[in-house]
């Protein structure tokens, strides 16, 4: 029988597809009601420039109910980074360096503990290719800080990195070839740097997530993955993502939803219409929530219309409710075959991975090497 991952069944519940902890938590709230989820602890704050969403999710019926396994997540969200703003990029750096730091505080890392830095996905696939793009930014100091004394190593630590690919150009598990890395090169610590999935698009490149609680490659897009958790590595690992994408089925069951919400009908009053009167309202056939019957013929006629303005119709669509499940199985067969999987990104990717791999590698070298100006860094990781 095939494992059902959390996250399957967050999907079969609410029909929302999503590698965000932020975004599962405000689903439930807006779909459930509840302002706060047994067993998870949310805590924002605000920023200049920036918001930053603290979640720990404690018990095991947290993580049933979120998708999302138990452990810490910090969600940094930044508008100004769509819009390449440098100096917002830099607090983003700046900030997201002090949430890492945090975490390694609280896993015990040293301040000479050696850590590895992983830059998961495929750099053929500009979407794909957060991680590749953050190792070439980063400043990698192992080799240097073997060979040199402790009075010349200037408050750096031991960072090395690799990007392994994927599976389809390498043909090995990627959590394969990082637990041999691992077993080598024996790092305190695996930051492991991935490309996610979203459900809403204003999301894509303007967020950052910072987990304790490892990662699946490849999850976000329904592929399942050898994880590269503390459980299979040996190591604590941090997951850091960006979204990147959305899938197509999200976006088609969003804008049902706002179709079915424009298209309320409201009571009026019967009567002649004049200038002053309200236009007719939108057709409630449009209610994603209702399946469309057609009434037989032989039945008694039904008058539509508006006031005065009614007509008699032979045939009237009438409807029945229908459930999240039957909706979701009605997407998946319209989008089935060639669309069923589709992810959509934005036109402007590839400077958006680029400004993103900037960010996310400016706050990494920010987080394991102190001592350097941030200004500087440029500078080391030409």
């Amino acid at each position: 029988m095939p494992m059902v991952y959390p996250s399957e069944e967050f999907f079969r519940k609410y029909n929302v597809r999503t590698d965000l902890a932020l975004e599962a938590h405000q689903v439930i709230v807006e779909q459930e009601g509840p302002p706060e989820i047994p067993g998870v602890i949310v805590e924002e704050e605000e920023g200049d420039n920036y918001t930053v969403s603290r979640m720990t999710i404690e018990t095991d019926e947290g993580s049933r109910a979120m998708g999302k396994a138990k452990g810490n997540y910090v969600t940094l969200i930044a508008k100004g980074l769509r819009q390449r703003d440098k100096m917002v990029q830099d607090a983003i750096a700046q900030k997201m360096a002090q949430e890492l730091q945090g975490f390694l505080q609280r896993m015990g890392l040293g301040e000479e503990d050696p850590v590895l830095v992983v830059g998961l996905g495929n750099w053929n696939a500009t979407p794909d290719a957060l991680g590749p793009r953050v190792v070439s930014k980063l400043l990698v100091t192992r080799h240097l800080y073997q060979m040199s004394p402790p009075e010349l190593r200037g408050g750096l630590r031991p960072v090395s990195s690799v990007a392994p690919g994927v599976l389809g150009l390498t043909g090995i598990e990627t959590g394969e070839i990082v637990q041999g890395i691992v077993e080598k090169s024996r790092p305190k610590v695996v930051i492991c740097v991935d490309a996610l999935a979203s459900r809403s698009t204003e999301r894509l490149c303007t967020t950052i997530q910072i987990a304790d609680t490892g990662i699946h490659p490849g999850s976000g897009i329904g592929n399942k993955r050898l994880g590269i958790t503390a459980e299979t590595m040996g190591v604590p690992v941090i997951a850091i993502g960006v979204p990147t994408v959305v899938h197509a089925i999200t976006i088609v069951s969003d804008a049902l939803d706002m179709i079915g919400r424009e298209s309320q009908v409201s009571p009026t009053a019967p009567g002649p219409m004049h200038r002053s009167s309200p236009p007719p309202p939108q057709s409630p056939m449009l209610d994603p929530n209702q399946i469309n019957l057609l009434q037989g013929q032989g039945n008694p006629p039904v008058m539509s219309g508006v006031g005065n303005y009614q007509h008699e119709v032979g045939m009237m669509p009438f409807q029945v409710p229908i459930d999240a499940a039957t909706k979701r199985d009605l997407i998946q067969r319209v989008l089935t075959p060639y669309m069923g999987t589709m992810v959509v990104t934005p036109k402007e990717i590839d400077v958006l991975i680029e400004d993103a791999a900037q960010v996310v590698a400016g706050g990494i070298n920010g987080a394991f090497h102190p001592a350097i100006d941030q200004s500087e860094l440029a500078f080391y990781t030409r």
